[in-house]
């Protein structure tokens, strides 16, 4: 069990958010922290401001019991959890920015004995980076007591949990965490245990960060095989689904469903963090993000292609823009990029837009004349050409509705 009573967590996002309400409903007084006002006030009336399976009771209680508040401004804390935004810069390099702005925040409630954890999945040397920006910030600590001076334990301890299923995985995945010191591994594994029944491997640091990238990257790699091999199908005339199907009757063949390319806040960035690493080494890493990441295009060809011989009154359906199916997370999602560039491309076609998990359309795709969002049935009923994006359960009941129709399906959804 825990010595720690009191967390701060700074960054109530997808990640954030859900950390601080299971640390919370297993007894521990959290304070969330973060710099959107709205989210604040949110989870303050006990709300959650994004779509999650589970995490709103979470919240409420944790909210109604008095163990869970959320702030602008950084508290003490015994620990700390820094679960910010690690994007990449046009360079593909990591944009440390958030979470040096975490650490300023931090920094002057440091007294000595407390934990800094940082869940971020940020490339290697990111949790030195922050300990270090901390310590030009307060050098009257250390890492390591030398000099006498007070100790603060700096770890990581990556997420690798699944949207649409993160209050379970939370509690039931292996968990990784890495201390600059043994000391503060130790510690970060203690916090964990509150909530975490999967085993809890501990290493250092750098590790830790390396682990999480390898992960997704593996999964990028395997991704870019089924994405390649889709473009190699339809050159060929052969059904892909139909190819992957009989493939995968191998019993050491398992290969994965192709899409529209690659999304979200892991595995369409944290490959890239592999390659800044060590650029003249990564070069299978650096392919499979290349075929991922030229993935949308191919679409959009194939999109211009089933509307070339259309009147220019035809319209265009476009079903998903999510990332994944079922979830209303937009982060790095090749959809949102394959409606735009469709509908500037065809400019003189209306392109209803379906999303069934977002009450209103990306700034992206605000201003565009001819984009409109509805209601997915009146988006396939108006439209001649239906282009399937994302493979929400919710698009199951227009199978019917899409046959005669132009159909560009990303996803094989329509014939499973």
């Amino acid at each position: 069990m825990t010595s720690i009573e009191s967390a701060a967590v700074i960054g109530l996002g997808y990640i954030g958010l859900p950390t601080a309400a299971i640390l919370a409903t297993n007894g521990v007084n959290v304070v969330g922290v973060d710099v959107n006002a709205a989210t604040v006030d949110a989870v303050n009336r006990g709300e959650v401001p994004f779509v999650e399976p589970d995490l709103g009771v979470h919240v409420a209680g944790a909210v109604s019991q008095g163990l869970l508040k959320a702030t602008t401004d950084t508290p003490a804390a015994q620990a700390y959890i820094v679960a910010v935004p690690t994007p990449f810069r046009d360079d593909k390099s990591a944009d440390l920015s958030f979470i040096e702005a975490a650490a300023r925040g931090i920094a002057p409630q440091l007294r000595g004995g407390e934990l800094v954890i940082l869940e971020s999945t940020s490339p290697p040397r990111a949790t030195r980076h922050l300990a270090n920006y901390i310590l030009t910030l307060r050098p009257d600590l250390s890492i390591d007591g030398s000099g006498g001076a007070p100790v603060i334990h700096v770890a990581h301890c990556p997420e690798r949990v699944l949207p649409g299923r993160v209050m379970i995985e939370l509690v039931t995945n292996d968990r990784i965490v890495g201390g600059l010191t043994p000391t503060a591994a130790a510690l970060a594994k203690d916090l964990y245990a509150v909530f975490c029944k999967g085993e809890i491997l501990v290493t250092d640091d750098v590790t830790a960060e390396m682990a999480k990238l390898v992960e997704n990257s593996y999964r990028d790699v395997n991704i870019a095989f089924a994405n390649e091999l889709s473009v190699i199908s339809d050159k060929l005339s052969i059904d892909v689904w139909e190819l992957i199907r009989l493939a995968n009757h191998h019993p050491r063949v398992n290969i994965l469903n192709p899409g529209p390319g690659v999304g979200g806040h892991c595995i369409a960035v944290d490959p890239w963090f592999i390659v800044a690493a060590a650029p003249e080494e990564s070069t299978l890493i650096r392919t499979a993000r290349e075929v991922n990441d030229s993935k949308p295009g191919w679409v959009v060809t194939k999109v211009l292609a089933a509307v070339e011989s259309l009147p220019a009154d035809a319209e265009i359906a476009v079903l998903g823009l999510a990332f994944k199916a079922n979830i209303d997370d937009l982060r790095e999602s090749p959809a949102i990029d394959i409606a735009r560039e469709v509908s500037l491309a065809l400019k003189d076609h209306r392109i209803n837009i379906a999303e069934p998990h977002v009450p209103k359309l990306p700034d992206s795709l605000v201003g565009l004349d001819n984009v409109a969002l509805l209601e997915p049935t009146t988006a396939v009923k108006r439209s001649s050409v239906v282009v399937l994006l994302v493979d929400h359960e919710a698009f199951r009941p227009l199978a019917s509705m899409v046959a005669g129709k132009s159909l560009v399906d990303s996803r094989g959804f329509f014939a499973s």
